[in-house]
């Protein structure tokens, strides 16, 4: 028995039907928030804050993206 035994995923998954994969911007500051914004009712989820382009590749390998992510400002 492990008392920080970790069970985190490499991969996780998100409903590519409904959801799009977004980077979220300030025009003023710079900073940027990447999610997932949904294609029914324009709601973006945030889920993790950029501040390097090595976040953003952690990002898209946690879940599995290949693409180039829109970025919206």
């Amino acid at each position: 028995m492990g008392l920080f035994k970790h069970n985190k995923k490499e991969t996780e998954t998100y409903d590519k039907e409904n959801l799009v994969p977004v980077i979220h911007a300030s025009i003023c500051t710079g900073e940027m928030v990447v999610g997932f914004k949904d294609k029914r009712d324009g709601k973006f989820t945030e889920m993790m804050l950029i501040q390097s382009p090595e976040d953003l590749e952690k990002f898209k390998k946690t879940y599995n993206i290949t693409e180039d992510i829109k970025k919206e400002y």
